[in-house]
């Protein structure tokens, strides 16, 4: 579904992006993982169409993504979850989760939000800004469902958040790619996302230094080195 081949990014003349080559397939759960500042958040950047690239191509479904704005991007089903959550505070959860919807015309998705986050049908009358971190971050990712996305690209969905949260986020995500959902999942949370990643790749300062399946980059030593403690 999604070809990264070569990628180059930079902010300015420093580079962020070097050679970077991924896929994800349909129906798979990708993780990308690496230290703060490895590039991991400015690939997503790339794919969804806000951070330019200067080398390299993107295709989805076999579309050259180039010449593509990133709304354009996001009509084709390509949504991303942004670090830090970023809800819009002050309208009501409903309000978040249907502006979801309006990009891609997606039809009415509510219930079907509601029963993969359940603590969001209690709060849909509730403004976001005063929800918790988790019920915020559930938040995010189902207004980005309500764009009926084809590919779901999931920022540190982790942050700041409470270990027994970080949990039931995992489990929620690993629920989407149970039911079909095509997932490119970053986190700092290695261990984590690799658990529950059919694949992964490994980033370090923008480029791409390991990747294969899930399960061997959990026991590959480098890796539990460098991001599992071990």
């Amino acid at each position: 579904m999604l070809e990264v081949d070569r990628l180059d990014s930079r902010y300015g003349r420093i580079p962020a992006l070097s050679g970077v080559s991924l896929t994800v397939g349909a129906g798979e759960l990708v993780a990308l993982v690496g230290a703060n500042g490895a590039g991991k958040t400015t690939l997503l950047r790339a794919i969804s169409g806000v951070q330019p690239s200067w080398g390299g191509t993107i295709r989805f479904d076999g579309a050259d993504l180039a010449p593509m704005h990133a709304q354009k991007r996001v009509k084709l089903g390509i949504v991303q979850v942004p670090e830090g959550r970023q809800v819009f505070a002050p309208m009501t959860v409903e309000d978040n989760l249907k502006l979801g919807a309006f990009a891609r015309g997606a039809r009415d998705g509510l219930a079907r939000i509601f029963s993969i986050f359940p603590a969001l049908a209690d709060k849909r009358r509730a403004l976001a800004g005063n929800l918790s971190g988790g019920q915020q971050q559930m938040l995010a990712i189902g207004r980005a469902l309500m764009a009926e996305p084809r590919l779901l690209l999931l920022d540190e969905p982790s942050m700041g958040l409470a270990p027994r949260l970080v949990a039931e986020i995992f489990s929620r995500i690993a629920a989407l790619k149970a039911l079909g959902t095509t997932i490119l999942l970053v986190d700092q949370n290695a261990r984590a996302a690799l658990g529950i990643a059919d694949r992964g790749y490994v980033m370090e300062t923008g480029r791409v230094v390991l990747s294969g399946s899930a399960h061997e980059l959990l026991h590959d030593p480098q890796v539990q080195q460098a991001y599992l403690g071990g």
